[in-house]
């Protein structure tokens, strides 16, 4: 039922990437220049790497990976400096997205709000950057992307900018008494203290139920905005492959499930990542009683921030809502290259085309589509 899920072994057998398509297990190839590609679920280097270095997210994880694995078949694949059986020290990670609808290329990583680049410097993202372009071209992808925060010196001359989104972080070392001071009066506190009086029953776990009641609070909101659900599978895979780290929190009102979100969490952060709910019930307040418990959780854990994401900037629903916990935001930008070939304008073009044709299918069809397409659009 669950996903197959890999575990790391330690073939770093090379071959030359200017010379065969990457198609092989293990740490691969040396594209030029002393950059080289390895494949994280094979390199028993990854985990300890991820696991140190200060700006390695939850994206970066073998769980997360594997559940794209998994689910949709995409291939990860890392450019870094670190030669075979040395200490990694820096990396560029991706995922191979092979789509016949879509076309085929590198992305940093799909459906992930953001995956920074593990680099010491910026001599080495220009360094990475820079022979970016030369993996592209070889294996003959459309386009390579990236997701990261503000850094851009080193990656510009490969790649354009070609969104940018608002992403809010909410910091949690004061005192879970300051924190809840700082939420909205109204908005928010209100709500708790609301939610708190309506007798809704709340779990927490990662059992086959909760993923079975979270599921069907995700398809209720994604139908609710025309927009085709993920498909089951990828919650599956993502309890199974990340396992204790993965948390899915739910408030029932009697037998009914109301309200649910995904968390998962790393080393000192906590990332929410989905929510759902059923719109008869959103006058209970039971999402804020839901990011409430997270948030006490968190800090019970000695975690130190609360991720929430990446919004549109013209989501100005979603992004009120991330203020009004007392989040702040930073800019957020997809880079996409050759820089030739990117036009920013098609970009956003497509995604509106792709919301209205949305708007026109039928909810039970919209199912039907997100477990078929998801696969070609990460």
């Amino acid at each position: 039922m669950m996903g197959l899920v890999l575990k790391p072994d330690h073939n770093t057998d090379a071959i030359c990437c200017g010379q065969a398509p990457i198609a092989r297990e293990g740490a691969m190839d040396l594209v030029q220049g002393g950059v080289w590609t390895i494949n994280p679920l094979l390199d028993d280097r990854w985990p300890k790497f991820v696991d140190r270095h200060p700006n390695s997210s939850v994206f970066h994880t073998i769980g997360w990976l594997q559940a794209l694995r998994t689910t949709y078949g995409y291939e990860p694949v890392v450019l870094t400096t670190s030669a075979p059986f040395e200490k990694l020290t820096n990396a560029l990670l991706f995922c191979v997205v092979r789509s016949w609808l879509t076309g085929s290329r590198l992305v940093s990583l799909p459906f992930t709000d953001h995956c920074e680049p593990l680099v010491e410097n910026r001599e080495q993202l220009r360094s990475l950057s820079a022979h970016l372009e030369t993996l592209r071209s070889t294996q003959r992808w459309k386009y390579a992307e990236m997701r990261c925060s503000g850094i851009s010196v080193g990656v510009e001359e490969e790649l354009r900018e070609c969104k940018v989104y608002r992403w809010h972080r909410l910091d949690l070392r004061p005192s879970l008494d300051a924190l809840y001071k700082g939420f909205h009066k109204d908005c928010i506190r209100r709500r708790i203290r609301h939610a708190e009086r309506q007798g809704l029953r709340y779990e927490e776990g990662r059992s086959e139920s909760l993923v079975l009641s979270f599921y069907a609070l995700i398809v209720q909101t994604r139908l609710r905005k025309h927009l085709p659900p993920q498909p089951f599978e990828w919650f599956q895979n993502l309890v199974a492959c990340m396992g204790k780290d993965v948390c899915i929190r739910i408030a029932f009102k009697g037998d009914q499930p109301v309200a649910g979100i995904l968390t998962m969490n790393h080393r000192k952060k906590m990332y929410y990542k989905y929510g759902g709910s059923d719109a008869r019930f959103n006058n209970l307040g039971a999402t804020p009683m839901l990011f409430w418990q997270a948030i006490q959780a968190a800090k019970a854990a000695g975690m130190e921030e609360l991720d929430l994401g990446r919004s549109e900037p013209e989501d100005g629903g979603l992004i009120r809502f991330k203020e009004r916990w007392g989040a702040q935001s930073m800019r957020l930008t997809l880079w996409r290259g050759p820089v030739g070939e990117v036009f920013p304008p098609l970009e956003r073009l497509k995604v509106r085309l792709a919301k209205t044709i949305c708007t026109y299918v039928p909810a039970k069809m919209l199912v039907s589509v997100g477990r078929h397409m998801y696969r070609h659009v990460g």
